[in-house]
């Protein structure tokens, strides 16, 4: 099997290549060392990858997962003080805020190599890992063949089968479930997703456990929130805040906003697209509106009392996050169910308004709404709506957030049991 993916390899690569090449164009971040996702290693990168022989390769794809791994990273170096690291992300702007907040002296930072088996055997070689650990699902055949055959533990961390992958992972198990029986150590997120792990690939009961979401665990960044009266230029403004959207959701947003302006002339948006290379195409939204605005990535538009705040950065959510008064949620409005992390605004104690369902953050959403502590509307028409019954109550909204910061500390404890289990 994984001799006809490696044959085929090259000609599906080929129709990705295009897009590949577009992101790494438009997005921003760490690009200095991006070959090394061919496999290619200068030679200084080489020596000094070699006498990190051993170390525990943890791979992170992008943002999110990176952000996930650096608290469990720290506690793990912690623990154990002699123990060296190596993490991997997918994307340029994960790759910039890892080695950002990695110690270089514990933490090597690498772009995880295209799965392919010559660049992917170039990395193993002079890594050759003692363990290598995967956070959420992301498998490739040839990264996981070769880390088994180096003789490296497999630990898959922070699993979630969402509904989608679970339909997906069904219908070609032939060639996920030997992949997953590849693997050492399965940490669950709940009980759900061990019970997907099993329909998928029986037999591997003993090597799956539950231990909750990491994303629990997160704290509440340090440091100040964003200083949204300066970079506005004005004071005593309120500020609403869409998180992480997706198209088409920002002309929902942008029409919502210009309606509740009307009633709150404090009011003021910022907008923080999940991708930050569709800055263009929600810049142009604002303009056909004809609002003013100010675009952060290249410091366009008014400089000061404009309307709305285009974030299309990387790395600047948490803090834009901590200084807003209001959160919408991405990826849960106009026809988008996945969700993003809702957990980060709650435990930061921030009012959150999303739609109806967050798929990927189904245990989130859940605790939340038990806890009376997010305000979930069923459609899109009631957005506005809720976001003024918001506005207009300034206790409704601290104790929204109160609320969400008090259901996140009782769910915390997954990051101590992923350890554990990953230590073994």
């Amino acid at each position: 099997m994984l001799f006809f993916y490696n044959l085929f390899f090259p000609l599906v690569f080929l129709f990705y290549l295009p897009g590949l090449i577009v992101k790494y164009i438009r997005r921003s971040g760490y690009k200095k060392t991006y070959f090394e996702r061919f496999g290619i290693f200068g030679a200084a990168r080489r020596r000094e990858l070699k006498e990190w022989r051993g170390a525990v390769w943890l791979h992170a794809v992008s943002v999110g997962e990176t952000n996930l791994t650096l608290p469990l990273l720290k506690a793990w170096a912690e623990t154990e003080p002699d123990r060296k690291f190596i993490l991997s992300t997918t994307t340029t702007t994960a790759q910039e805020i890892a080695r950002n907040k990695t110690d270089p002296e514990r933490v090597k930072v690498i772009f995880c190599p295209i799965d392919w088996c010559f660049f992917v055997w170039s990395a193993m070689r002079l890594i050759r890992p003692s363990k290598l650990v995967i956070f959420e699902t992301e498998l490739w055949p040839q990264l996981i063949s070769s880390a088994k055959r180096s003789g490296a533990k497999l630990m898959l961390a922070n699993t979630r089968i969402s509904d989608h992958s679970f339909r997906g992972y069904r219908r070609f198990r032939f060639a996920i479930a030997p992949m997953l029986r590849k693997f050492d150590r399965i940490c669950a997120q709940t009980e759900l997703d061990r019970e997907r792990l099993l329909a998928i690939a029986p037999g591997i009961e003993s090597r799956v456990s539950v231990c909750g979401n990491i994303k629990f665990d997160q704290a509440s960044p340090s440091g100040d929130g964003a200083d949204f009266p300066a970079l506005f230029g004005e004071q005593g403004i309120t500020v609403l805040l869409a998180a992480s959207t997706h198209s088409p959701e920002e002309p929902l947003i942008l029409d919502a906003f210009m309606a509740l302006q009307k009633e709150f002339p404090a009011l003021r948006l910022v907008l923080v697209p999940r991708h930050a290379e569709r800055g263009n195409d929600i810049e142009k939204m604002i303009r056909d509106r004809n609002l003013s605005y100010h675009r952060r990535s290249n410091d366009t538009g008014d400089k000061q009392g404009f309307a709305v705040l285009l974030a299309d950065t990387t790395g600047e959510l948490a803090r834009l996050i901590k200084g807003a008064d209001l959160i919408i949620m991405g990826k849960t409005l106009a026809g988008n169910d996945e969700g993003q992390n809702i957990i980060e605004p709650a435990v930061m104690g921030k009012p959150v308004v999303c739609g109806r369902q967050l798929k990927n953050f189904r245990q989130a959403l859940d605790a939340l709404v038990k806890g009376d502590a997010v305000l979930r509307i069923m459609k899109d028409d009631e957005l506005t709506d809720a976001v003024r019954s918001l506005l207009a109550d300034p206790d409704k909204r601290r104790e929204l957030g109160e609320r969400a910061r008090a259901v996140m500390l009782k769910s915390r404890g997954a990051l101590e049991k992923v350890l554990a289990e990953l230590r073994e």
